[in-house]
């Protein structure tokens, strides 16, 4: 992963283009904000050059008092007014990159929350992506470090393009023929300087880069131990719904143990920081080391061309301060040339995550607005990803238009499944979906969702307001809002919130945010579901934190609001489906029954007749 040198120079401008183009989705002007504070950084020290040379060769030469003042006067204003632009520039920079790497993690997200369902459990996908946010978090490789690369670049071009107009004289500039130091414009010493000034701007930032390496080589041990660090000293410590279980059952220990089972874990992070620091530190001494002795031979070089009367002696000012200038922005150049061939592989990383195709968003075809909605699933067969077992074996039935359906079997019979597949969460292995005679892959996928009313027992909230959570828009009809809550029978409850509709969910975000039971938040989830009012209504086991009597009425009431929609019901109470019109027996996979209650109970010998019987024993009398 962090080897730069599997791609060739092609591949690397390809990846550096196109994370400076993903940068367009950042907040505005980040790149602008980077490129002026750059720029003002880099132009202040050339007006220290510039100016204490001027003042040098007038207190060397006539000396005039008038010019001197002014000489001071430009000196210090234009470093004030530099200073100023320079952190200007500086805050407006922070102020733009504030938020750039919750920007970087948005883009994951967004690709995260549109990518496939049937990818959210791909565990080299989730693989991927954790380890693009520990890169990210724990080394700074990623997105992000373009920014840093940036940064160097732009200073030091900057730099190269005042250094060169300002010590171009240098070596235009000779010394007279009849000094004794008149060798220093032979070509062989010029050839020296050239070296040995073409030193530090080769070594150094090649040293430099190697030194960023060694944090590249050990990214993936160190996304380890951060994953370590945050499981034991973040995720469990700080996630409540952890917190029954930890202290009835004295988990500390078993955490404990396992943080002691390998001590390197525990303290990596210090160990393995110190060992980085250690060995980069080796190569950036070299290569400042190497830097300081080049600079002083070229210092020297400067001196003696003044001494040989080439120049004045303000010019050495000018001219070791240009070339340090030179040497740096050639360096910083080099230096980002190297931080972008080790951050490029950890970028792939993203690109190869962002390019994850999608299967489900094919089709193109409209949705048409009716509320009749006939769905035929033909010859069905399905396996989850990576297993070889079928959940679903050979399904063929029809959810005929304004029947309601009820669905029931043993658990892992396959009736959460067979929902999951006819709202696009996964694709079948065999066979196909039909939607009023049409495969469903062939309609737009946002439209074909958008027909759905459902809500899955293991539904979420947000932690947002109540009437956020049921609209889920941060703009809704209130009385719209108010009428689902009573149909899902939360009326009660709500007349309890001072803040009504207003009141936060959870504490989260708001310290008066209220806590909900599992029973009142599974009437906020069917609420959103009547709200929605879309034409196919899916409750798949959605109160099975309620009691019979409470199920009852939810699913009375549901059946009042369902009116002449097509609705399916899944439940493992068979009592809350019997109003159901059909009712289809789910056993192994397959379909093993269809008819309505009073049809399937006069079969003693069937699947129905003894689930009935396994759960009205223990309301009959004795």
């Amino acid at each position: 992963m962090s080897d730069s040198k599997k791609y060739t120079t092609k591949q690397h401008a390809k990846i550096l283009i196109r994370g400076m183009k993903i940068y367009k989705l950042f907040p505005k002007h980040v790149m602008l904000s980077i490129s002026l504070s750059s720029i003002a950084e880099a132009v202040i020290p050339f007006i220290n050059i510039f100016f204490a040379a001027q003042i040098l060769n007038e207190l060397s030469g006539e000396r005039r008092i008038e010019h001197l003042v002014v000489l001071v006067v430009l000196t210090i204003g234009l470093n004030l007014v530099g200073f100023i632009i320079q952190k200007t520039m500086s805050r407006w920079e922070e102020y733009c990159r504030n938020n750039t790497w919750e920007a970087a993690y948005k883009v994951l997200s967004d690709k995260a929350i549109s990518m496939d369902f049937s990818d959210t459990d791909n565990a080299e996908l989730q693989g991927a992506y954790s380890t693009i946010r520990q890169n990210q978090w724990s080394t700074g490789f990623g997105l992000v470090k373009l920014e840093e690369s940036a940064k160097e670049a732009i200073q030091g071009i900057t730099r190269i393009a005042l250094a060169i107009f300002f010590a171009f004289t240098l070596f235009t500039l000779y010394v007279p023929t009849d000094s004794s130091l008149s060798w220093l414009d032979s070509a062989w010493v010029l050839g020296a300087m050239l070296l040995v000034f073409t030193g530090p701007i080769i070594l150094t930032p090649h040293l430099n880069t190697l030194g960023g390496k060694v944090w590249a080589e050990d990214a993936d041990d160190n996304n380890k131990a951060t994953r370590f660090m945050n499981h034991f000293f973040f995720n469990i410590h700080h996630d409540s719904s952890k917190a029954k279980d930890i202290r009835i059952y004295n988990q500390k220990r078993a955490i404990q143990a396992q943080i002691d089972k390998d001590p390197e874990w525990n303290w990596r992070n210090n160990q393995t920081y110190g060992r980085l620091y250690k060995k980069e530190g080796k190569y950036i001494a070299a290569g400042v080391a190497i830097t300081y002795l080049c600079n002083g031979l070229v210092f020297l070089y400067v001196t003696l061309k003044a001494l040989g009367g080439a120049f004045s002696v303000g010019n050495i000012v000018l001219y070791v301060g240009a070339l340090t200038q030179l040497g740096m922005g050639l360096s910083a150049v080099m230096t980002s040339i190297g931080q972008i061939f080790n951050n490029n592989p950890f970028l792939a990383l993203w690109f190869n995550f962002l390019d994850t195709p999608s299967k489900m968003h094919q089709g193109n075809m409209k949705v048409e607005d009716q509320i009749k909605y006939e769905f035929e699933f033909r010859n069905v067969s399905f396996k989850y990803p990576r297993t070889e077992e079928y959940v679903l074996i050979n399904i063929s039935l029809k959810l005929n238009i304004g029947v309601r359906h009820a669905i029931v079997g043993e658990n892992g019979s396959g009736k959460t499944t067979l929902i999951k597949l006819l709202c696009r969460l996964y694709d079948p292995n065999e066979g196909e979906i039909l939607l009023n005679g049409i495969d469903i892959k062939n309609y737009d996928y946002d439209e074909y969702m958008s027909i759905f009313n459902i809500v899955f027992q293991d539904f979420k909230l947000m932690p947002f307001t109540l009437g956020q959570n049921v609209s889920t828009s941060m703009n809704y009809d209130k009385k719209r809002v108010l009428d689902s809550l009573k149909n899902a029978g939360f009326n009660e409850r709500l007349g309890t919130l001072s803040n009504g509709l207003e009141t936060y969910l959870y504490k989260n975000f708001e310290e008066d945010g209220v806590e909900v039971s599992n029973g009142e938040a599974q009437k906020i989830a069917l609420a959103r579901a009547i709200y929605r009012n879309a034409p196919f209504i899916i409750l798949d086991e959605p109160t099975a934190a309620l009691d019979p009597i409470a199920e009852h009425k939810v699913y009375s009431k549901m059946n009042e609001i369902v009116g002449k929609k097509t609705a399916i019901f899944v439940s493992h109470r068979l009592s809350s489906c019997r109003f159901c019109d059909e009712i289809i027996v789910f056993h192994n996979g397959e379909v093993i029954q269809r008819g309505s209650h009073d049809n399937l109970m006069n079969d003693s010998s069937n699947k129905y007749y003894e689930l009935w019987n396994a759960q009205a024993q223990y309301y009959k009398a004795k």
